[in-house]
């Protein structure tokens, strides 16, 4: 039987926020804790990440049901406040690791972001375009205050 394709989501976004903000709200622990994850009401339980090529995050939350999700990856490619570049695993899953690009831009009135979750194939019984969309409206949230 053939692997299925891989595939992939391209989200733009705009944060009414300065760059270095939007940068430290995906490369700091702390802020991360505040704002990851799909479920409008879930909570992230820990946040552990190695900002630097070679390094590596896990993230846990939980969702309004109560159930707990992990994932992790690993650094490839860091460019301080413009790039970051790392592969994606849920631990629950024995997927091959995907691979997300984020890239940050300033403008006139905040933050661009270019975020592409690519080399996806199925049998993830996550919504990565829907948990994407719905986790960086929790950031709007938290960078509005």
């Amino acid at each position: 039987m053939a692997e299925e394709p891989a595939s992939s989501i391209t989200v733009h976004h705009h944060f009414d926020a300065v760059q270095e903000v939007v940068w430290d709200a995906w490369t700091n622990p702390a802020v991360v804790r505040r704002w990851w994850g799909s479920d409008p009401d879930g909570v992230v339980t820990s946040a552990a990440l190695d900002v630097r090529p070679g390094g590596r995050f896990v993230i846990s939350f939980r969702d309004s049901s109560g159930d707990v999700h992990t994932c992790t990856g690993e650094y490839l490619h860091v460019a301080e406040m413009r790039e970051l570049d790392f592969t994606w695993s849920w631990l629950s899953e024995t997927n091959t690791p995907s691979r997300v690009n984020v890239v940050f831009a300033a403008d006139e009135t905040g933050t661009r972001m270019r975020f592409v979750h690519g080399e996806l194939r199925g049998g993830s019984d996550h919504d990565h375009a829907q948990g994407w969309r719905r986790t960086f409206a929790k950031l709007d949230r938290l960078l509005a205050g």
